[in-house]
């Protein structure tokens, strides 16, 4: 066993991390020259530059080795060649927030494919194949709705969401079917249980807690559950300078004092995470009182129980100050996602591939989504997570190191190589 061990040691010496980090890092920096806005970086649901991005991604994973294809509703896969043997899964999502970050989703899917090309060069044996996964529409920005590609991944996609409009009037039954040129039925799983071995997602923490700590790696416990809505209040226009102040409708004052409630919720309910993100506001008008407001709500928090209560505080706090306002309201539930625990065998596989690597491993839960917490209920899932600069994320200014990338893709290899045959 001593023997067996040092020539696993030896072997991962001889692995050039560091040029394969490199590659990881200029692939990166290429894929976020693909956007769909001047300026900034933005990829959104079966857009023009998620197809290029597709298409350049596709290129790589060939170079790894792996058969490529796409699905009705844009995921793209890279698979080893058929065999008998069990998938495993690694990879993130290639889709982005708008004006966003280089390597929220794209880390997880690149790095993925240089660990193929690692293990396929290396004649590392495995006993099962392995796949990488670009999925689409993770950040859920053209319908308000996450998680689409794995969602369809999974079979999970429902038709209530197939009808969801877009800022143009499109629904996305009609955008997936103007894409994929053909008539789109819902899908099932694409693969068994038995099949899946299981899913590896790399991805930049988002969060400050591994900088804080001065840590490189962590290994997610648990996805956070996410509410996301949409609330309208509705009151009525009237002139900015002779409508008195206790005689106004004014719907924007509503929402104000809505969102300024937020932080009453968070203090009742530690650790909920609650942002008003995107904000309409008519008729939009200097000199108008107005009339109508439509905003986002996005809640969150570790425990669904603890979420649910929070979510009645909260809208029973909003239909009261409507009420004390005279506003019309609505709140609308767009998406409900629980909160799913990560798999305990793989995640202890996971922990002791970083503890090899950085000498010690922090386990902790994520705040942010993951298209893993959709897999989780089907396929055995694990999540590492990698520093970034400031725990900054969806932003321009997100970075993740080129030496945590290195540690990233060797407590990969490491994890994939717990399972290889003497």
């Amino acid at each position: 066993m001593g023997i067996q061990h040092l020539s696993r040691e030896v072997a991962v010496l001889e692995i050039p991390f560091g040029k394969h980090a490199s590659r990881i890092q200029r692939r990166i920096d290429y894929l976020a020259t693909v956007t769909d806005e001047k300026g900034k970086l933005s990829r959104t649901f079966l857009s023009s530059a998620m197809e290029h991005a597709n298409h350049l991604v596709a290129g790589w994973m060939r170079d790894a080795g792996l058969e490529t294809s796409e699905d009705s509703v844009g995921n793209l896969f890279g698979q080893s060649r058929s065999s008998d043997a069990p998938i495993f899964l690694l990879g993130s999502h290639l889709d982005t927030v708008r004006d966003a970050g280089r390597f929220d989703g794209p880390l997880g899917v690149i790095l993925g494919i240089e660990a193929v090309e690692i293990v396929r060069a290396g004649d590392i044996n495995l006993p099962f194949s392995l796949a990488v996964a670009g999925f689409t529409d993770e950040e859920g920005v053209r319908f308000q709705s996450a998680y689409t590609g794995s969602k369809a991944f999974c079979g999970l996609l429902t038709p209530q969401e197939l009808v969801k409009v877009d800022r143009e009037g499109r629904t996305m039954l009609e955008v997936i079917e103007q894409w994929c040129d053909h008539k789109f039925s819902l899908p099932g799983p694409r693969f068994r249980r038995d099949q899946l071995a299981g899913y590896l997602e790399v991805h930049m923490e988002q969060g400050p807690v591994l900088e804080n700590e001065g840590l490189a790696l962590g290994v997610v416990s648990a996805i956070a559950g996410q509410l996301r809505c949409e609330l309208t209040w509705t009151g009525r226009a009237s002139h900015a300078g002779t409508t008195p102040v206790g005689l106004r409708r004014d719907a924007l004052a509503g929402a104000a004092e809505f969102i300024r409630s937020l932080d009453n919720a968070s203090d009742r309910f530690p650790g909920l995470m609650a942002t008003v993100g995107r904000l309409n506001v008519e008729p939009n008008v200097s000199n108008v009182v107005p009339a109508k407001v439509i905003h986002t709500l996005d809640a969150r928090h570790q425990s669904d129980s603890v979420l649910s209560e929070a979510r009645a505080w909260i809208e029973n706090r909003a239909h009261e100050i409507a009420k004390s306002l005279r506003l019309d309201f609505k709140w609308e539930v767009l998406q409900a996602a629980p909160a799913r625990k990560c798999d305990d065998l793989l995640s202890q596989r996971l922990v002791d591939a970083v503890k090899e690597v950085t000498g010690t491993a922090r386990v902790l839960p994520s705040g942010a989504g993951h298209d893993a917490a959709i897999l989780s209920p089907l396929y055995p899932v694990a999540v590492l997570f990698v520093r970034c600069r400031e725990g900054l994320s969806h932003h321009p200014d997100e970075f993740v190191s080129e030496e945590d990338i290195r540690l990233a893709l060797q407590a990969t290899i490491g994890f994939l190589r717990s399972w290889e045959s003497p």
